[in-house]
């Protein structure tokens, strides 16, 4: 199964169903962002699973377009405003987002609402290996990544005007009912026996002690923009997950690709990173530690667990919009041979913790 950059990366001409007016977008462009110029193309690139997303070409320069996809959505799903705002409140605060433009609430412009934000050049890893940097310089790219998450956990919601971006506290046991609420609720996507057992055994597992800071929901090198040349972190993309949350929860997620196949998202599982000259998983944690100050990570098979958990149920929702023709990747109906090889880690690592 292709999930690289062969399948994700680029663009391609808007996809049947997918389209709009380009005129009224062009008009609100005008009105909204400041040096607009036309005439303006449309395309679609070609990764993204839950929210279309657009590259806009214009005199002007390239911009980035996000919007709501059509037909039925869950309830607080594709919450488009969401992304725009904490896109603002964390580029202000020096965090490397994508600049927004504007935000457009008026369905009537393309027939749902979107933000447009600038088109950051730079390079995207796909694989979680860093193949493409020579083996000496790859350490320092995880580094990298490990720095700028860590500055994320940092960063004081009510400093920023986000101290209402999510309820505060209880994070797993609000984390867990939504999606488990989500599960039950995707009757297209059928059930599974190893999802119901998780859903019985999470609750009642949540290690004591609670933290909430600004967490992301999907940190992996692929929804992260490089700089052309060095290893530097120039934006965070797709904060379609992000809220007020447990740090721990967010890094033990993006520490998953030591454990995660390839074909599933970007992950080492079965290779040795020493290998590859990266850092080993407990370096790693060690690294995370350092930056934001702990002495440890007690408890941290719970978290492994839990991410399982909760990418599971994503693509249990991807499933379910394959199976009502809404996905708006090509590729999510390939992505799908690898939701059993999922279920079956979530399973280890659930057992692993009992």
């Amino acid at each position: 199964m292709s999930t690289g950059a062969e399948a994700n990366a680029g663009v391609m001409p808007v996809r049947a169903g997918f389209g709009f007016a380009v005129e009224p977008l062009a008009r609100w462009m005008v009105d909204n962002v400041a040096g607009f110029q036309g005439p303006l193309e449309v395309l679609q690139f070609k990764g993204g699973q839950s929210n279309p997303t657009f590259m806009l070409r214009a005199k002007s320069g390239d911009y980035v377009l996000r919007r709501k996809p059509g037909g039925q959505l869950a309830k607080g799903a594709h919450a488009i405003d969401r992304e725009a705002r904490v896109l603002s409140a964390l580029g202000k605060a020096g965090f490397p987002v994508a600049q927004v433009h504007g935000l457009c609430l008026d369905e009537s412009v393309i027939g749902s609402i979107f933000y447009v934000m600038e088109m950051v050049e730079g390079r995207i890893f796909w694989d979680a290996s860093f193949a493409e940097i020579p083996a000496p310089e790859r350490a320092a790219y995880f580094m990298e990544m490990n720095r700028v998450l860590a500055q994320l956990h940092g960063i004081d919601p009510n400093a920023v005007g986000l101290g209402d971006y999510g309820r505060q506290g209880n994070y797993f046991e609000r984390q867990i009912g939504r999606w488990t609420k989500s599960y039950l609720a995707d009757t297209d996507a059928g059930r599974d026996a190893v999802m119901d057992r998780l859903i019985e055994w999470l609750p009642a597992a949540i290690p004591e002690g609670d933290e909430s800071t600004i967490v992301h929901g999907d940190f992996r090198c692929d929804n992260l923009i490089f700089h052309p040349t060095e290893p530097r972190v120039l934006a965070v993309l797709d904060w379609e997950l992000s809220t007020l949350g447990h740090p721990l929860a967010d890094f033990a997620y993006h520490a998953l690709m030591y454990r995660m196949p390839p074909e599933i998202v970007a992950g080492l599982d079965g290779v040795d990173p020493a290998t590859l000259s990266l850092p080993t998983e407990a370096e790693y944690i060690a690294a995370y530690c350092a930056n934001t100050g702990r002495a440890g990570i007690p408890n941290y098979d719970f978290y492994i667990a839990f991410n399982f958990f909760r990418m599971a149920a994503i693509f249990h929702g991807i499933k379910g919009r394959v199976a009502r023709g809404q996905a708006s990747s090509a590729h999510a109906a390939d992505r799908l041979a690898a939701y059993p090889r999922l279920l079956k880690l979530a399973q280890e690592a659930m057992d692993a913790c009992t």
